[in-house]
């Protein structure tokens, strides 16, 4: 289907086919040179110390998890209103994942109090999303965490340039995970980046990257060895080349390209208060620096998603919903069907996600909110 305003867009020019043609040209296509250069940029851009550019963030949060020594038996607390990959990466460790409810309708990241009211002896992490590139209340977090011993794992997923005080998301815990999926901030097709500030950590992660073997392809066509030896089980989670090019390029939009989505976030939410009041806005009185990846709202109470969705779409108007709840998905209902999550089920079913990225114009707001309006 051809869209008047699709939900999210790519910003691709020149460059980004300039930087693909000469990985091609240069004929080492696997994780290499380009790649060191990407995570060297991403470090400089995040302040974070170490940065390891992985296949894809499901990737990195499972090297996260298996790096902090996190398997079968041990517990992590995991928000539902996530994406799957947030729990999947837990059973992949062998662990527990153990769901909790969100704040509210201001605030739809982790709850610290719900945290607080599921550790167990068998705790061992937190993992945090930070959805739609709004900061947990780390602070808090962090409290938590300590006085229980716990990891934090950040899934920054939709993260890439947000920060709380003057301090990068992916930062603030031990290891840090972001996505460049296609509808991200910026892109690499498929691909994700761990960070972390731990020198022995992002060792490990470097190791089980690539099958935790003691040198890699790039190191013996360069001559610095010429066979290898494997320390543990390790994994085929590298990126390539090609998209690491295409990292290095879309990381030099990324400050711009989020300054213009909080100056259209903003006006969102002023055209949603104008237009139609009974729709919450959650994050419009958030602490930090977001980079604003979805637009969230939240409709009243008795609204038909579903309708409003169709109506929306014969407008030419893509909508989306973020998220369905990990806990109620089949598997997951199987693996433990006591789960309820009061806050999360009832926002997740009024959680209606608009179009956002930074091609978009005010007249297109307009346009979405104007088709809210009518739909509703």
């Amino acid at each position: 289907m051809s869209w008047r305003v699709p939900l999210a867009d790519v910003d691709f020019d020149q460059e980004e086919y300039e930087a693909v043609e000469a990985v091609l040209k240069s004929r080492w296509l696997t994780m290499g040179a380009v790649t060191q250069q990407f995570e060297q940029a991403f470090s400089e851009f995040s302040g974070i110390e170490h940065c390891i550019a992985v296949s894809n963030c499901t990737a990195g949060l499972h090297l996260a998890l298996v790096a902090l020594g996190i398997g079968a038996g041990d517990e992590v607390i995991v928000p539902s209103l996530s994406f799957v990959a947030t729990a999947n990466t837990v059973r992949y460790a062998g662990a527990k994942p153990v769901f909790a409810d969100i704040i509210g309708e201001e605030d739809l990241t982790i709850s610290p109090d719900s945290i607080k009211a599921r550790i167990t002896p068998k705790t061992k992490a937190i993992m945090v999303m930070h959805y739609g590139g709004y900061a947990c209340d780390m602070t808090q977090i962090l409290e938590i965490a300590k006085e229980n011993h716990l990891s934090i794992v950040e899934d920054a997923a939709h993260a890439a340039g947000s920060s709380l005080d003057s301090k990068s998301l992916g930062g603030w815990g031990e290891v840090g995970c972001f996505s460049f999926f296609p509808n991200k901030n910026m892109t690499t097709a498929e691909g994700g980046m761990v960070t972390t500030n731990d020198a022995n950590l992002a060792h490990k992660i470097r190791l089980l990257r690539s099958h935790a073997m003691t040198s890699i392809t790039w190191d013996r066509y360069q001559g610095h060895a010429w066979s290898y030896d494997v320390v543990g089980l390790g994994y085929n989670y590298r990126i390539d080349e090609i998209r690491s090019a295409l990292g290095i390029t879309q990381l030099k939009k990324l400050k711009l390209n989020n300054q213009k989505r909080r100056s259209l976030t903003n006006y969102y939410w002023q055209a949603l208060n104008q237009m139609v009041p009974e729709v919450r806005t959650p994050f419009c009185r958030h602490s930090g620096e977001s980079s604003n990846h979805i637009l969230p709202i939240i409709l009243p109470v008795g609204a038909n998603r579903p309708e409003i969705m169709e109506r929306m779409k014969e407008q030419g108007i893509q909508t989306s919903i973020h998220y369905p709840p990990i806990h109620l998905f089949s598997y997951y209902r199987q693996l433990d069907s006591t789960v309820a999550l009061e806050i999360t089920e009832d926002l997740a079913k009024r959680e209606l996600t608009l179009p956002l990225f930074p091609g978009l114009e005010n007249t297109d707001v307009k346009s979405v909110v104007r088709a809210l309006a009518d739909s509703l």
